[in-house]
């Protein structure tokens, strides 16, 4: 009787670790997919930089350093590689280079009212909602991941079977962090 026990228990808990084992597996391969997503807005990204950089290059002689700072910046977000946090320096970067780029851009009636460049321009803006959108759907999917692997009992077994902390992607905004100007 005790024999069937220990063998109802050894089952019992053999379950029990496979079904944690396949829920972690299942939380790792979604967030892992969630990036591949993200890396995809992102190239797309990096892909439009240079034909809007054409496009201005005859309207914006005189402002050579911020488009050679977009180009750099594209340049060091497409070798950061897939490490979150660098990669996320490497895309603030790009973010702060071509805000200045579209402030100096400004200053050009005639790019302003250029279809290529409004095209550009909309099209940018729609990738940069389709990253926003990505990177919140991998932070929610490293987030379940990170709760499921840290909970118990699962915790226990997580780093034994090599299920490491996964990070967040943070791309900074530092627009929503500055307050509204208010002008009567």
């Amino acid at each position: 009787m005790e024999l069937w026990f220990f063998i109802g228990a050894a089952v019992f808990i053999s379950l029990v670790v496979v079904v944690m084992y396949n829920r972690l597996v299942i939380k790792r391969n979604r967030f892992q997919n969630a990036w591949a997503e993200i890396d995809v807005q992102l190239k797309r990204r990096h892909d439009l930089i240079p034909n809007l950089v054409n496009a201005v290059k005859g309207y914006m002689q005189h402002e050579r350093g911020v488009i050679e700072d977009v180009i750099r910046a594209r340049t060091q977000a497409i070798a950061a590689g897939n490490d979150v946090v660098s990669r996320a320096t490497t895309e603030n970067a790009l973010t702060r280079s071509l805000r200045s780029f579209f402030a100096v851009s400004e200053a050009y009636p005639a790019l302003k009212a250029s279809e290529n460049m409004l095209a550009l321009q909309e099209e940018l803006s729609s990738t940069e909602n389709k990253v926003a959108f990505a990177r919140q759907f991998y932070n929610d999917s490293v987030m379940e991941y990170n709760t499921a692997r840290e909970t118990f009992p699962t915790n226990l077994f997580a780093n034994v079977f090599g299920f490491s902390k996964a990070t967040l992607f943070f791309m900074e905004d530092t627009a929503d962090k500055e307050l509204p100007k208010a002008d009567f």
